[in-house]
């Protein structure tokens, strides 16, 4: 197994390395085409906003890359949003490979934006990647756009409305929250994604 990070400039980057080192795996961190195409998983981590993160990604030529991978791919965060079709965060063109477009969450009383702690997840259908999720588990947030619900929805969460909080589309999956930060619950999911 050869599982690489791409260099987006995510400031998750390291603590998403040191969550995969403990399940017995390093990746390495890589900008390099060749290097992607040649792994066998391959992690878009990422905080931050859209529009800086697609221009790196596009800069160093991989938007291209990404959307030609044909193994397993995840994104987490942005690199969930920037799996996207587009971003309403300055109005982003993203990579175009969940159909949905991401939106800045609705201000209601109560509810403060950004979406930040730990939410209940649901799964709304079955796939290996979440096969390890039960009921009550939980994963900790930091955003303030999201994707909406849609046929590409494994598990939602609900801040004021419901939204995606990981996502697939044939080998491109995303997770909203850091598992990284989400204890055993996000140490399985990442787990599930390197079994696939």
């Amino acid at each position: 197994m050869t599982v690489v990070l791409v260099d987006a400039g995510g400031t998750n980057i390291g603590s998403v390395r040191y969550a995969l080192q403990r399940l017995g795996v390093d990746a390495q961190l890589t900008s390099d085409p060749a290097r992607i195409r040649a792994a066998s998983h391959v992690i878009l981590p990422g905080v931050g906003a859209a529009a800086p993160g697609m221009r790196r990604l596009d800069e160093a030529g991989l938007g291209d890359v990404l959307r030609g991978l044909t193994q397993p791919v995840l994104g987490v965060c942005l690199g969930m949003q920037l799996l996207c079709e587009r971003s309403e965060e300055s109005d982003t063109v993203c990579l175009g490979l969940i159909p949905a477009t991401v939106r800045h969450f609705v201000s209601k009383p109560g509810l403060r934006v950004p979406h930040m702690g730990w939410n209940t997840l649901e799964r709304t259908r079955g796939h290996p990647l979440t096969a390890s999720l039960v009921d009550g588990d939980c994963a900790y947030f930091v955003h303030s756009y999201a994707v909406p619900t849609g046929d590409y929805t494994l598990v939602s969460c609900d801040y004021g409305d419901p939204f995606s909080a990981v996502v697939a589309r044939d080998n491109f999956m995303g997770m909203q929250f850091h598992p990284e930060r989400s204890s055993s619950v996000g140490a399985r999911l990442l787990a599930g994604f390197l079994a696939l």
